[in-house]
């Protein structure tokens, strides 16, 4: 997530540390900083929030609230804690919601709405965390979302139908075959498992993903309806994945946020309408059927210190959980904390522990020595015996590969296909192996090998059963395969540690070979030689290496084949010529002669 630090500041009343402390901050105690990049005078995180704190850091507020514990800094300005807005309820609206899949709605009926272009403050905010600017209302809705996690989504109210005097929204599964038109201008086919929002005649928006063309905001809108929902985080998500339509909104959802963040959204919106959009808030409908039950956690001094092997006082983590503003209660070293509706991860003791631990920073807690172990670990037959196969293998120069377990044939068929084509687990070894050995072998000059020799050791379903497996491809492309027999060994040997050199890129485009045969004199260095025709052939020469030598009287003939290859295309034989009259020209030069 982008994080602009510009926008972080308005949380606090006192300056922020530069970008490097922030991050560095933010990368000990909480998130990993993918990188830090300028934006004008600017400076915007690269923020990767984990998983599990996706239902509360994917807004500035989330940052902003961990930075405010990290740093001990005062969280002066909350957007949480702006009063939440107060209209009469179903006057204008009539809103239905049919699906289990909506924890909650919010539809609120603003009237009087003046749309055109954002503040410039605004068109900054959002710009820098590379959004494109709309218009106010738009802009709106999206500053909210970023600013505090809560998705919104903003309806033309004149372009929806009323019934009886009032706009009717209805929270539906969609119907096989019903189409939308969405905001980016594609016809998408919905299915009866996605969520919809419709009114009276049409869909009008795709729950939690994107809008709909119909009800979208112009410079004609007056009246709209601002939405503040939460919808289903796996529906969401495989909504989203089957049409290929992820959106801000639709990441959000899919970590699962809190129904109570709704109307957070909805209090963050009335403030552009007051001051950005203009407008009245003439009527809005909450349907909340199952509110969020709030939760204790528990967790001891001593569970604490005996997780982390620590020895941290009451007082010590009584400060972890005031600066993360967690509520508590703290008897006879127990603390009974109330997590914050936001933090969904808070469920057990050991999420308490970890929040103490990260907080005062991992690295106050002291090492210690893993303990020994009271009896010796029993050897696995059927690891041993692939172990002692590999080492074989690899002692005969051959190279191990791993190809897909799935197949086109086979026994068995997979549940989840990972596509059409192979919808079987394999039943050898071999298919894979030859077909992996052939798109090896016109690489054998690159890589500077006689032969291509690989092996693989892996499982395979067949006879009803499943089995380890080991097969081979010598250079003639003789394939051979056979189960690995358990083999009971007493302890694991000290095999020898990995030669593998470092992984270097490789290009995907075809190489060129040219060879060069030359005589030099008595007493010539043949590393110099070869450095001189390496230079010579320039950035294409990809690999340089001596094939062949001989001596004849007091001279010896020295042969070397060069590849030349390129990363960026194809090259011509015209490029790799023109290198080679460079080698030529240098080794006459030297008074060699060319064979």
């Amino acid at each position: 997530m982008k994080v602009s630090t510009k926008w972080l500041e308005k949380f606090f009343d006192q300056p922020l540390p530069n970008a490097e402390v922030l991050s560095d901050a933010l990368t000990f105690h909480a998130f990993e900083i993918d990188g830090v990049d300028k934006v004008g005078e600017d400076d915007v995180l690269d923020v990767k929030v984990t998983p599990n704190r996706g239902h509360d850091c994917l807004s500035h507020r989330g940052i902003a609230k961990e930075l405010a514990a990290i740093l001990k800094l005062p969280f002066v300005h909350d957007p949480y804690s702006v009063k939440s807005p107060q209209a009469p309820e179903s006057a204008t609206i009539s809103v239905t919601v049919s699906s289990a899949l909506c924890k909650r709605y919010i539809a609120a009926h603003i009237r009087g709405v003046k749309v055109g272009p954002s503040p410039k403050w605004l068109q900054e905010r959002l710009e820098a965390i590379g959004q494109r600017s709309i218009n106010n209302v738009v802009d709106a809705t999206n500053f909210v979302m970023f600013n505090t996690g809560q998705p919104l989504h903003a309806f033309d109210a004149g372009k929806l139908t009323s019934v009886d005097g009032k706009y009717s929204i209805e929270v539906r599964a969609a119907k096989n075959g019903e189409k939308m038109l969405a905001l980016d201008g594609k016809e998408y086919e919905l299915k009866d498992s996605m969520l919809v929002i419709s009114d009276a005649n049409e869909v009008i928006g795709l729950a939690g993903v994107k809008g709909g063309m119909p009800s979208g905001i112009t410079t004609d809108t007056v009246d709209i309806i601002v939405e503040s929902a939460n919808f289903d985080g796996v529906t969401t998500r495989k909504t989203a994945a089957a049409l290929k339509l992820r959106t801000d909104a639709s990441s959000r959802f899919e970590q699962v946020i809190s129904p109570e963040l709704c109307m957070h959204g909805i209090a963050g919106m009335m403030e552009f309408v007051q001051n950005v959009t203009g407008g009245e808030l003439v009527s809005m409908v909450d349907i909340y059927p199952e509110p969020q039950q709030r939760t204790y956690v528990s967790v001891t001094v001593d569970q604490v210190n005996k997780i982390l092997g620590t020895k941290l006082t009451g007082a010590d983590i009584a400060d972890v959980f005031q600066r993360l503003g967690f509520p508590y209660k703290e008897q006879s070293d127990i603390f009974e904390v109330q997590p914050p509706v936001e933090r969904l991860d808070i469920t057990i003791p050991e999420d308490l522990v970890e929040e103490v631990g990260r907080i005062i920073g991992y690295d106050k807690v002291p090492p210690v020595e893993m303990p020994a172990l009271s009896t010796t670990p029993e050897v696995n037959a059927g690891f041993y015996a692939a172990e002692k196969v590999r080492e074989e293998l690899m002692a005969q120069g051959y190279s191990e590969v791993f190809t897909s377990v799935f197949a086109e044939k086979g026994e068995r068929t997979v549940l989840n296909k990972v596509d059409g084509v192979r919808p079987f687990l394999r039943t050898d070894l071999k298919t894979g192996l030859l077909a992996a050995w052939n798109r090896n072998i016109p690489n054998k000059e690159l890589l500077g090998l006689k032969d291509i020799k690989l092996f693989e050791i892996g499982t395979v379903w067949t006879g009803g059963k499943e089995e380890i497996h080991v097969a081979t491809v010598n250079g003639k492309g003789v394939v051979e395969e056979k189960v690995i027999e358990p083999v009971a060994g007493s302890a694991y040997e000290n095999l020898p540690l990995s030669s593998a050199v470092q992984y270097k890129p490789f290009s995907r485009y075809p190489y060129i070979v040219r060879d060069v045969a030359f005589w030099i004199p008595e007493g010539t260095d043949e590393v110099e030689v070869q450095d001189l025709i390496k230079q010579e052939a320039g950035e294409l020469c990809a690999k340089i290496t001596l094939f062949d030598r001989f001596q004849k009287a007091d001279k010896t003939s020295l042969a070397f084949r060069l590849i030349f290859q390129s990363f960026d295309k194809t090259l011509e034989d015209t490029e790799a010529n023109t290198a080679m009259e460079k080698v030529y020209a240098a080794l006459k030069a030297k008074g060699f002669e060319i064979r």
